[in-house]
């Protein structure tokens, strides 16, 4: 890791901190009315309204809610694929089938996750997705999303442009996790669309 990179990694490590503390003081009542507003918001969205296909995620602790979302738009019509967590942290997919379909994961030093119960369809089933919903920590003014620091969603943005496919990322988050400038490394890719409980945030690319 040269010295700009380094700087920029330990950088992210401060910001990460810090939005990660605002996340554990927010109560259970903001979180759930948080994802209320985000739900309405997203499914607002002209790209989430043509899409056929949305890989999205199943939010867990004090993230911005999706569960809602999700629900929304299977009962639209729209095939929801979620993620499955490998043991190198690429991610698998499966499909939404409801929420009980559902089951809790835990791995060593990791967060409680809620993946789908049914077939593993492959890392390339991203592939097929129009709009890929993202979990964040925050997105800066060019569209540079900042994650938790394991790489997994990288690995995804990475394998859609090594394919070629183009689907739509829009990433999920509270308003101030909007912000002016983050550290940026590069591997980094940005995205097109954020989108707060308070409104839609559009960025250039």
């Amino acid at each position: 890791m040269d010295h700009v990179a380094g700087t920029a990694h330990d950088g992210k490590r401060a910001v990460r901190r810090d939005l990660l503390a605002v996340r554990a003081a927010l109560s259970d009542d903001e979180v759930t009315e948080a994802a209320a507003a985000l739900a309405a918001r997203a499914m607002g969205l002209p790209e989430l309204a043509a899409a056929r296909t949305v890989a999205a995620y199943v939010s867990v602790g004090h993230e911005p809610g999706t569960l809602a979302l999700i629900d929304a738009l299977r009962e639209r019509g729209v095939r929801v694929l979620l993620p499955v967590l490998r043991e190198d942290d690429d991610l698998d997919w499966g499909t939404y089938e409801g929420p009980g379909a559902l089951v809790e994961t835990e791995r060593a030093g990791r967060m409680r996750l809620r993946e789908p119960a049914g077939e593993r369809l492959g890392r390339e089933a991203v592939l097929a997705a129009d709009v890929v919903l993202l979990p964040g920590l925050a997105v800066d003014a060019r569209g540079v999303r900042m994650g938790r620091g394991g790489g997994s969603y990288d690995r995804v943005l990475a394998r859609l442009a090594a394919a070629g496919a183009d689907p739509v990322p829009v990433v999920l988050l509270y308003g101030h996790e909007v912000v002016g400038e983050l550290p940026v490394e590069p591997h980094d890719r940005p995205v097109r669309v954020a989108v707060t409980p308070e409104g839609v945030h559009r960025f250039p690319g």
